[in-house]
C-alpha cells in the first residue's frame, strides 16, 4: 500500500521524503508528557520502567507533515484505550475521534491479521514490557501483548511527532474517496488504481497538509 502511495507523489512531482526518520530528543518530553505515557502503559498492563522508542520511522514526510499508513492492526481495543487518554484533548488531534469508531468497528479485521503467534505475541520487548501473551484469540488475563506494544507505540508516535513540531497524518484502509461516481476505500484504491483514481489520490494527499 505504501509503495503504491510512493508511486502515486512521484508521478505527481510532489517534493516529499521517502521513509523519513525522526531522532527523538528526550529534553523534548516534559513531566506532563511522561504522565500521559506512564497512564497509558499502566491502563495496558505495562510492568516496571517506561520504554521509550529513540527513532520514528515515517512512510513519507512533505515539509513539515509526516504521514503513515495504518493498516488493520492498528485498529482494536489497546489502541481505544490509548485515545482515551487526555493527551488527545489536550493537544487536539483531529483524527481521534474517527480512529475511536474504527477501533470499535474494525477488531474483527485486526484479528485476521494479528492472529498469528508472532504478531499476537509480539517482538520480545512486548513480553518485557507486558508480560506473556494469553493463548492467540485469547482476551482474558494479558491477552495480547504485541497488539498492546502497538498501541502503546502508536501513543508515542502521536506524542512525539508534536513535541518535536510536525504535523502527523495517519491514513487507513477504511478511509473513503470520491471516485468515478462512488465512494470507494483506499485500500481497495491502491491495489491497482487506474490513472483518474491516482490523481484523485495525489489531490487527496495534499489536501491533507493544508
Amino acid at each position: 500500500m505504501t509503495r503504491q502511495l510512493h508511486l502515486i507523489l512521484k508521478e505527481g512531482e510532489a517534493d516529499f521524503d521517502l521513509e523519513f526518520e525522526l531522532e527523538i530528543n528526550p529534553s523534548f518530553l516534559d513531566q506532563k508528557g511522561k504522565k500521559w505515557l506512564e497512564e497509558v502503559y499502566s491502563e495496558l498492563g505495562g510492568n516496571g520502567k517506561l520504554v521509550f522508542l529513540e527513532k520514528l520511522k515515517f512512510d513519507f514526510k512533505i515539509n513539515r507533515t509526516l504521514f503513515l499508513y495504518d493498516d488493520e492492526l492498528h485498529f482494536n481495543r489497546y489502541r481505544l484505550s490509548t485515545l482515551k487518554s487526555e493527551l488527545y484533548n489536550d493537544l487536539n488531534f483531529p483524527f481521534a475521534e474517527a480512529y475511536k469508531r474504527m477501533c470499535r468497528t474494525f477488531e474483527k479485521e485486526c484479528l485476521k491479521v494479528g492472529y498469528q503467534e508472532r504478531v499476537w505475541n509480539g517482538s520480545p520487548i512486548a513480553k518485557h514490557c507486558f508480560g506473556k501473551a494469553s493463548e492467540q484469540g485469547d482476551f482474558s488475563g494479558n491477552g495480547p501483548t504485541g497488539w498492546k506494544l502497538l498501541a502503546y507505540n502508536d501513543l508515542q508516535f502521536d506524542l512525539q511527532t508534536r513535541i518535536h513540531g510536525y504535523k502527523l497524518i495517519r491514513l487507513t484502509p477504511y478511509e473513503t474517496l470520491m471516485t468515478g461516481g462512488s465512494l470507494k476505500r483506499l485500500d481497495q484504491l491502491l491495489i491497482n488504481p487506474k490513472e483518474e483514481q491516482r490523481k484523485v489520490i495525489f489531490n487527496w494527499l495534499l489536501r491533507k497538509i493544508g
